[in-house]
């Protein structure tokens, strides 16, 4: 019984720390990238088209780790902030900063209706969104502003709100459909 509540913890405690991308071995310089070059290798590192690395993402930064465990992070655009979101109808799990290569969502290739609005009430998002392997929907959205969201599948619907602040997560796993 011990060893099974054992592998059950260190199980959930290696699946969170992939999800939340904690690192504890940045390299204290922040490499600089173009806006369009830097949501590029965010795609890439979503979309599982590198695999030799693992990558998180923070309000500010992208972290990539090598296979010896080396870690480089890049700054993110100065006006734009990263957002990841993995609407579920029955599994989800906790998250804060969203891990491009080991947070798993439920909805794995998924059309979802996806409508976003600021506190102004300007729409920012308004389109069917396709979920990759993932089960998630990477959006990049002005900093500093609140959201409400809307997302519709099947009959099933969530609204929430979020916003994107420097404080805030990169990574929304309570959005339920029901």
């Amino acid at each position: 019984m011990k060893l099974k509540m054992f592998a059950a913890t260190l199980f959930a405690t290696v699946l969170l720390g992939a999800c939340n991308g904690e690192s504890s071995d940045v390299d204290n310089s922040v490499k600089e990238m173009d806006t369009e070059d830097i949501k590029e290798l965010v795609s890439e590192y979503s979309g599982n088209k590198i695999k030799e690395e693992t990558a998180s993402i923070t309000s500010r930064q992208l972290i990539v780790t090598d296979k010896e465990g080396k870690e480089l992070a890049y700054a993110l655009p100065e006006d734009e902030f990263f957002v990841s979101i993995a609407p579920y109808v029955n599994q989800t799990h906790p998250c804060t900063n969203h891990s491009l290569t080991g947070c798993q969502g439920e909805m794995v290739d998924k059309e979802i209706d996806v409508y976003i609005e600021d506190s102004k009430g300007n729409v920012i998002v308004d389109e069917t969104m396709k979920t990759p392997a993932n089960g998630f929907i990477d959006l990049w959205l002005p900093r500093d502003e609140t959201y409400n969201i809307k997302m519709e599948h099947e009959g099933k619907m969530v609204e929430s709100t979020f916003s994107t602040s420097e404080k805030d997560g990169t990574c929304i796993t309570t959005m339920q459909l029901k």
